[in-house]
């Protein structure tokens, strides 16, 4: 079952490379609770469409959902958190206080019916579909799922134009 808005966020365990270098677990709990979070989810680090266009989306308006009371922007994929963290330095997301979160095992992804189609010949196995969603208290508020290969419908100014 694929996730709607509406629906409660499962708990799950995402990682992030904490000050130390190591691995940090991050509960949803923690990261939803009692808070408005914008959750975008990429197919994968370093891709084509992620690199130009998902993520520097959220960038450029990072502010803006913070001017509209938005607590936290977290980047989800199902890389390991070492890559999540290389990739958000090479596109020094630092500045937009973009958090880069890992699902290794994509048990969230696969929780709220989220995994991508398998695309062998081009590397692209296990990962998650791209979308962006609204979180407020641990429940959906807003999804936007793309289909295709495109960033439109995901984008971060879509989903800000919607809050």
């Amino acid at each position: 079952m694929t996730i709607a808005t509406g629906d409660r966020l499962p708990e799950a365990e995402f990682l992030e490379i904490g000050a130390d270098g190591e691995p940090v677990v991050v509960p949803s709990a923690a990261l939803f609770g009692g808070r408005r979070v914008v959750l975008f989810a990429v197919p994968g680090a370093f891709t084509r469409t992620c690199s130009a266009a998902h993520l520097p989306s959220f960038q450029r308006t990072a502010a803006a959902f913070r001017a509209k009371g938005i607590e936290e922007i977290a980047c989800l994929a199902v890389n390991d958190p070492f890559v999540m963290q290389a990739w958000g330095e090479a596109h020094g997301v630092a500045a937009s206080g973009i958090r880069m979160l890992s699902d290794a095992g994509a048990v969230f992804t696969d929780a709220i019916g989220m995994r991508k189609e398998d695309t062998p010949a081009r590397g692209i196995l296990g990962r998650s579909k791209r979308y962006a969603m609204l979180v407020e208290d641990g429940v959906v508020a807003r999804l936007n799922l793309e289909t295709g290969g495109a960033c439109e419908i995901s984008a971060g100014e879509t989903l800000l134009g919607q809050i």
